[in-house]
This record gives structure tokens, C-alpha cells and sequence, in this order.
């Protein structure tokens, strides 16, 4: 399993990235992240993925890597084919 902490941590340690513009990309890389490694989990290739959501691998490429404007349908659809769910929530940010 990826821990996307430690995955985290250790790219923004080693690379040189401006910080702040990291983390304006955060949520979209985090999807990508999660997407891939529910594909992952559930043992499917991304040409596996592919051919069950009628698509093709570079879509399932571009949804892993770039989930910039990926929509909650695609998401379900995603999900759907590895025989997961989506749940989304709704929380107060914390303050400090």
C-alpha cells in the first residue's frame, strides 16, 4: 500500500518544488492518488480499467495523474468498475 504521506513528505524533501504551489495541486494529485491505488488494490492494470469503462489507457493515465477537473460521475464510474463506492463529506475546516 502507497502511504501517501510518506510519498508526500519525501518528494517535496528531494525535489525541488516551490511548496506553495505544491499544495495549490494537493486535492487534485491526492484523488489521483487514491484512484490509483484502489486500481492497485483491486489487482486491475490501467488497460484493465480501460476496456471496462470502454475507454482507453491513457484516459485511465490522465485520470490517475491529472484528476484536476474529473467529475463525481466519473469518479462513480471509476469506482463502480473496481466494485467500490465513493463518499464524500462535508467538515468545518479546524482552526488554529
Amino acid at each position: 500500500m502507497i502511504k501517501f504521506f510518506d510519498y508526500l513528505q519525501n518528494r517535496l524533501n528531494k525535489e525541488s518544488i516551490n511548496k506553495n504551489k505544491f499544495w495549490d495541486g494537493y486535492e487534485d494529485f491526492k484523488i489521483g492518488v487514491i484512484l490509483k491505488q484502489a486500481r492497485l488494490e483491486s489487482g486491475l492494470t490501467q488497460e484493465e480499467i480501460a476496456k471496462k469503462l470502454n475507454t482507453t489507457k491513457s484516459v485511465i493515465s490522465r485520470i490517475e495523474n491529472h484528476a484536476e477537473d474529473i467529475k463525481i460521475s466519473t469518479l462513480e464510474k471509476f469506482l463502480n468498475a473496481l466494485n467500490k463506492e465513493i463518499h464524500i463529506s462535508i467538515t468545518n475546516k479546524k482552526t488554529a
